[in-house]
């Protein structure tokens, strides 16, 4: 008898714990009402996953340690292009005509002379490459272009041979997908102050 009571047991204990389920309220997220049951989706950021240098061969730490330097010296300078090329383009764009626009334009480049100039010069080749590359990544529009906007096709023009002769290219654009994609990590860790 104590046997058939151990086996009667056995069976309704379990069962008895599933007729006591009660009805829960739905769970509220962002004011959207969810079943209890039901899978939360949230919407993540993208996340870029890129190699972790420590993993590199010899080689290519060093050209990246060497191309993190370059970029960590030139970016300011690109981001200072940038913010001053909206300044002067707001006001040149209010001068009425043509004389006053080649004024102006020649007491700036008066000025970003004496202020940057000694800057520059002190570059090397492979930063001014990435400078380049750079301000047409924060300004939207190549060295050329801005060039030819503000001085004229022909300075745009020399100006363009005077950089090829040192291995430039003005009108080079930025492509943070291919080419540049070892900047524009670069400059997101700047920007994430990573660096």
């Amino acid at each position: 008898m104590l046997k058939w009571l151990y086996v009667y047991l056995f069976i309704c204990f379990p069962l008895a714990g599933f007729s006591q389920v009660k009805d829960l309220p739905p769970y509220k997220y962002d004011d959207k009402s969810l079943v209890p049951d039901s899978i939360l989706q949230v919407a993540l950021p993208e996340i870029i996953v890129y190699p972790q240098p420590k993993d590199w061969p010899r080689r290519a730490l060093h050209q990246y340690t060497v191309l993190e330097m370059r970029v960590l010296k030139v970016y300011p300078i690109a981001k200072l292009a940038a913010i001053k090329l909206k300044e002067y383009n707001s006001v040149y764009t209010t001068f009425k005509n043509e004389r006053e626009r080649k004024d102006y334009i020649k007491k700036i480049e008066k000025d970003l002379f004496n202020e940057y100039e000694s800057q520059l010069r002190s570059m090397s080749i492979s930063q001014g490459r990435i400078l380049i590359k750079l301000i047409d990544r924060e300004t939207g529009h190549s060295s050329y272009e801005i060039i030819k906007e503000f001085k004229g096709g022909f300075s745009a023009f020399f100006w363009q041979g005077v950089a090829r002769i040192f291995g430039h290219n003005l009108k080079s654009q930025y492509d943070a997908a291919n080419e540049d994609r070892m900047i524009e990590y670069i400059v997101w860790q700047i920007d994430h102050g990573l660096l």
